[in-house]
């Protein structure tokens, strides 16, 4: 049995028409709700969700110009300016249901009306209230979206000259079509960076859509990116939009380009030169308007002489070239980032104002900071939640050592230092199981972990 859809609401004040009415439209609609006074239909529009309206032009005795029903036209779209109104007026009326449809009518029904003709033209306004609600919740979501992703990717931030430079970049390029490629270690902000640019470019009211191409398995890298149709594959059960469709209008970032394997790089280059792409299964073209912004760690300049990638698609990709610097090379930055990373983490953790001290900024700027940025979010995050007073201090950051690598300090061990480095050890050694630990240096679980909370390890 076919499902019904659509919410109408009927308003006609001759009860003899509403009969009429209900003998049909109820087997074909959702829900059909009937009135006679029109003073009415704002409670009932707020409170029924009505996708339609059958209005009637006409209710004072003896006045026939519409423009009651002009009226009520304007309040109900002022209650919901997506909602579908279809007059009804009787026949020799068409001059009122033209001034209608200006007014905003979606298409209007004569009286007597024929029942075919009514059905069907119900059935098209509620087949256009859906899309637009399907285009209401594109663009809400959307929104959202990009909301959220301003909320979870704040400002680019840095006050280096590097850093400078790079804004000065972004200024002449952001409002442009440009392809982007950024280059620079993991974890020194690249995506953010992306996002700074996308932000400030024409297209920032629509999607970005950020695509990590090392996650990408190769056999399912067309599929992902280009879309297919339903039975192009053995699991190919219903049609797929491809990451490239999905962006139409907006920015699509390609994070880790250098990891896409040679044998597929020809197509990616087909997609940028002709801006459309092909679904897998399909012979059609699907036109695409999408800006690019591509980055990775990779050196590229090698991979071409080593044939691994090819120098047509690096000069696609790169029409602008911005290299990142590493943490380590930028300075007061490692200050700059560290407060913001402190109040964010101190928000999220309800820890309050905290403050971090200056001979903890110190040894932050003398740790080399082979993980960038990501490193000291995490280094930082960790700080904060072990904190047990408003002061973050150098001794509450320890960082990760290489192997056999031993301890150094500017400065002689204390005791609580000693202690500290002692359980560090055992815990390393039994990849932090306590009990174990706790066995090698004599002392209980419990001990074991009131000291790993009192020296924030």
């Amino acid at each position: 049995m076919k499902k019904k859809e659509g919410k109408l609401l009927v308003v006609d004040d001759n009860q003899d028409v509403l009969d009429s009415l209900s003998l049909f439209l109820e087997s074909e609609f959702e829900e059909v709700h009937y009135i006679k006074n029109p003073n009415l239909i704002p409670q009932n529009i707020k409170s029924k969700s009505i996708d339609i309206v059958l209005l009637d032009m006409n209710y004072s005795a003896g006045i026939n110009t519409g423009n009651e029903g002009i009226f009520w036209m304007k309040e109900i779209f002022k209650l919901n300016p997506d909602i579908i109104v279809i007059p009804l007026t009787a026949y020799g009326e068409v001059n009122l249901a033209v001034k209608a449809l200006k007014e905003g009518a979606t298409d209007f029904i004569l009286k007597p009306w024929d029942n075919d003709k009514l059905l069907s033209t119900l059935k098209a306004g509620y087949k256009l209230r859906k899309s637009k609600k399907e285009i209401l919740n594109l663009k809400t979501k959307n929104e959202i979206l990009i909301k959220e992703s301003a909320e979870k990717y704040p400002e680019f931030i840095g006050n280096s000259k590097a850093i400078k430079q790079i804004y000065e970049t972004i200024k002449k390029v952001a409002k442009t079509d440009a392809n982007i490629l950024i280059l620079g270690e993991n974890g020194t902000g690249k995506e953010l960076l992306a996002r700074e640019i996308y932000n400030k470019s024409l297209r920032n009211n629509n999607v970005f859509l950020s695509v990590d191409l090392g996650s990408l398995n190769e056999s399912l890298f067309e599929s992902e990116l280009f879309g297919h149709e339903k039975g192009a594959f053995t699991d190919a059960k219903e049609r797929k939009t491809g990451r490239f469709e999905a962006t139409d209008n907006g920015t699509i970032f390609l994070d880790e380009i250098g990891n896409i394997p040679l044998s597929l790089q020809a197509k990616l280059l087909s997609v940028i030169q002709n801006k459309e792409v092909y679904k897998l299964g399909s012979s059609n073209p699907i036109s695409i308007n999408v800006r690019l912004i591509c980055a990775t760690n990779r050196n590229l300049d090698h991979m071409i002489q080593e044939g691994l990638f090819r120098e047509d698609l690096f000069y696609r990709i790169n029409t602008i070239l911005i290299e990142l610097p590493p943490l380590r090379e930028r300075g007061d930055d490692i200050l700059l980032l560290s407060e913001f990373f402190v109040k964010k983490f101190a928000s999220r953790y309800n820890k309050g104002n905290l403050q971090i001290t200056q001979n903890a900024i110190d040894k932050l700027k003398k740790h080399n900071w082979p993980g960038n940025i990501r490193e000291l979010e995490h280094t930082i995050e960790k700080a904060v939640i072990l904190s047990e007073n408003k002061i973050i201090n150098k001794d509450d950051f320890i960082f990760k050592r290489k192997e056999h690598q031993s301890f150094s300090y500017d400065e002689p061990l204390t005791l609580e230092q000693i202690e500290k480095n002692a359980i560090i050890e055992a815990l390393k050694k039994y990849n932090g199981n306590l009990s174990e630990a706790a066995k090698e240096l004599a002392i209980s679980r419990q001990t074991i972990y009131n000291k790993m909370n009192k020296y924030n390890i």
